[in-house]
């Protein structure tokens, strides 16, 4: 079966790992355990807060893989205990986060319940350059047509 994608147009060149993140978004998104919220504080500062009632800080595994924030909790069961009624979930979960580039996790904090995960974007610097336009017709070899100043940084041989 064929999608429809909204990254599909020729003048969209390179945008093909934008659908790829919003494919992990949209599988993270379906499960609601455990509740979260995300705050802004600060001009570049993002705070996760996961709701973790009854997890110990050696029950919660913080990582991050391909720019995604990954989240999980494992509590081990206690035998010896006999409950007449069970009615908080003692479940493990894993919930992701995917990141933009550039995203830093600047620490995490568990209190009261709840685990505080800080974000920050640094600011980047920015760059511009001027273009050399060289004369005559491009390569035909399958190699690009690189003015020779450019050449090294971008690692074409000569």
């Amino acid at each position: 079966m064929n999608r429809l994608s909204a990254f599909n147009s020729p003048l969209l060149l390179g945008f093909d790992h934008f659908e790829q993140l919003l494919d992990r978004v949209a599988k993270s998104a379906n499960d609601g355990y455990p509740p979260y919220n995300i705050e802004r504080f600060g001009e570049n500062g993002l705070r996760i807060t996961l709701a973790v009632a009854g997890f110990a800080r050696e029950d919660l595994d913080i990582s991050t893989e391909d720019n995604q924030l990954i989240v999980r909790g494992r509590q081990n069961e206690d035998e010896k205990r006999v409950y007449v009624h069970r009615g908080i979930a003692a479940r493990q979960f894993q919930r992701s986060f995917v990141l933009a580039e550039g995203i830093e996790i600047a620490g995490a904090s568990l209190d009261n319940g709840l685990l505080h995960i800080d974000l920050v974007r640094p600011q980047p610097e920015t760059t511009s350059r001027v273009i050399n336009i060289a004369a005559g017709p491009p390569a035909t070899d399958g190699r690009l047509s690189v003015a020779t100043g450019a050449k090294d940084r971008l690692g074409v041989p000569e």
